[in-house]
C-alpha cells in the first residue's frame, strides 16, 4: 500500500499553530514519525492559510525534506504554489491534484508536463462530482487519456473516485467500490488512492467506518490512501487486508509489522 501521510495539514488547530511560530522542531518530528510509522509520501497542505500560504507551503517543504528520505505529496489548490514547490523539493514528488475541470486543468498541465512529477487525478469534470460509477469511470478514462497526452507515465498517475458519504446515500460505498475495481481493470498500470473521511460524514464512530472501507477498498484494488500513518487501527487493517489479498509474499510484511509492535488488535 502506497501510504500518503496526511497530518500535516492547517486545517488541523495544532498544525496551523505550529506554522504560525514556525515551530520547525515540531515539524520536523512531525515528518519523522509519519516516515517510520510506513508513509510513502508526506503530504504538505497550508491552503487554509490564504493570505499567506506561498511563504508557508516553501517554508514547510523545506523544514519537512531535511529530516526524511521519502518524497512529499505538494498539495495546494494554487497552481503557483505547485510550480514552485516542485522546484523546490529534492526528490520527484505527488502533485495534488488535478482534474478535468477546464481551468484547473489549463493551470495544471504545464507544470506536470513531461512526467515532470506523479500527480493524483480527482475524476470531476465541470459538471461536478459523480453520481454514479459509470460516470467516474468515464472521467477516469478521460483524464488518462490526455494526461499521457501530456507525456506522464500511467505509473505515474493516481485516480481518486472521490467517495461520498453513506450518510447521504447507502449505495455510495458500493458505487465507490465498482469505481475503483473498474478503473483497475479497464487501465492497468494506474494507483487508485482516495481520502477516507468523506465516507464516514454524518455517523458517529466514524474511524470504524473509514477503517472497514479501507478494507473493502483494498479488496477491490485500492493501492494508495491518504491516511495518518500513526493511527495504528488503521495500518493493521492495511497491512492485514493486504496480505489477506495476497499482496505480501510469505506473510512477510505482516510479521515484521507484529515484531515491531505496529499491529493492534
Amino acid at each position: 500500500m502506497i501510504v500518503i501521510g496526511e497530518r500535516i495539514n492547517t486545517s488541523r488547530k495544532a498544525i496551523n499553530e505550529a506554522l504560525g511560530r514556525r515551530d520547525r522542531v515540531f515539524f520536523q518530528e512531525e515528518a519523522r514519525k509519519q516516515e517510520a510509522a510506513g508513509a510513502t509520501f508526506i503530504d504538505v497542505n497550508c491552503g487554509s492559510r490564504l493570505k499567506s500560504e506561498f511563504e508557508d507551503f516553501m517554508w514547510l517543504v523545506e523544514a519537512v525534506q531535511e529530516v526524511v528520505s521519502i518524497s512529499l505529496c505538494l498539495d495546494s489548490p494554487d497552481p503557483k504554489v505547485l510550480a514552485e514547490g516542485l522546484k523546490r523539493v529534492n526528490k520527484r514528488p505527488l502533485i495534488n491534484s488535478i482534474t478535468l475541470e477546464k481551468e484547473r486543468y489549463a493551470a495544471l498541465a504545464p507544470i506536470i508536463e513531461g512526467d515532470a512529477a506523479d500527480v493524483i487525478g480527482l475524476c470531476m469534470d465541470d459538471t461536478g462530482i459523480p453520481n454514479t460509477s459509470e460516470k467516474t469511470v468515464e472521467n477516469a478514462l478521460r483524464l488518462v487519456e490526455k494526461l499521457e497526452g501530456l507525456g506522464l507515465k500511467r505509473s505515474s498517475i493516481y485516480l481518486d473516485p472521490l467517495v461520498q458519504p453513506v450518510s447521504v446515500d447507502t449505495e455510495n460505498g458500493k458505487a465507490a467500490l465498482k469505481s475503483i475495481s473498474t478503473i483497475m481493470q479497464s487501465l492497468p498500470g494506474v494507483h487508485t488512492t482516495c481520502g477516507l473521511s468523506n465516507v464516514s460524514y454524518g455517523l458517529p464512530e466514524r474511524f470504524l467506518v473509514n477503517r472497514t472501507f479501507l478494507v473493502c477498498a483494498v479488496a477491490h484494488g485500492l493501492d494508495s490512501a491518504i491516511i495518518d500513518p500513526l493511527d495504528k487501527k488503521i495500518m493493521t487493517s492495511v497491512i492485514t487486508a493486504e496480505m489477506i489479498m495476497g499482496k505480501d509474499e510469505y506473510c512477510g510484511e505482516f510479521i515484521d509489522a507484529m515484531r515491531e509492535g505496529k499491529l493492534v488488535s
